[in-house]
């Protein structure tokens, strides 16, 4: 057991979970255009997901339900105000360097995608032209030649449920 109360399994299998979500919003068809599989997005506004732990997870790596991982890059991916944590996993000693967050908040898609949007571009980031993946709205950016995040958004009654996901040089996670 963790100093929280979750076994290292559960921890990550959030994790794994995470990676997921992320590499199946950024997944490319042959003629370029962005496609989000339907499981996706079911996964992404589930309360409670399961996966099962991936052998090549980096031993580095740290994750956590219900909070803020120990050491997540906060100033590089802020939580949104009025946003609750779902998980959240960081491996700084990866090259690049990645971090995800899943969070919920009471707030419309736009405004999620407009903070995010507002805070990424404020630290050098560029938005990569379209913001849907499939029925998702799913925005992209990039800082330099090998930087990005990934930013996903579903609504439903109200609640929009976000996964960002970053892949950075280990300085920039801080």
């Amino acid at each position: 057991m963790t100093a929280i109360g979750i076994s290292k399994p559960a921890g990550l299998a959030a994790l794994a979970a995470a990676a997921v979500l992320a590499l199946a919003a950024c997944s490319q068809t042959p003629s370029g255009q962005a496609e989000a599989s339907q499981s996706a997005s079911v996964a992404a506004t589930q309360s409670t997901l399961t996966a099962s732990p991936s052998p090549s997870a980096s031993p580095n790596t740290s994750a956590t339900v219900g909070a803020v991982v120990a050491g997540f890059p906060q100033q590089l991916l802020p939580l949104m105000t009025g946003a609750t944590v779902v998980s959240s996993s960081f491996d700084k000693a990866s090259a690049p360097a990645t971090a995800a967050l899943v969070g919920t908040v009471t707030a419309p898609t736009a405004s999620v995608l407009d903070f995010y949007t507002k805070a990424l571009e404020g630290q050098g980031f560029k938005a990569v032209p379209g913001d849907k993946v499939g029925g998702v709205a799913s925005k992209d950016f990039v800082r330099g030649d090998n930087e990005t995040v990934n930013l996903s958004v579903v609504e439903a009654a109200g609640v929009s449920t976000f996964t960002i996901g970053a892949n950075v040089a280990a300085e920039s996670a801080k």
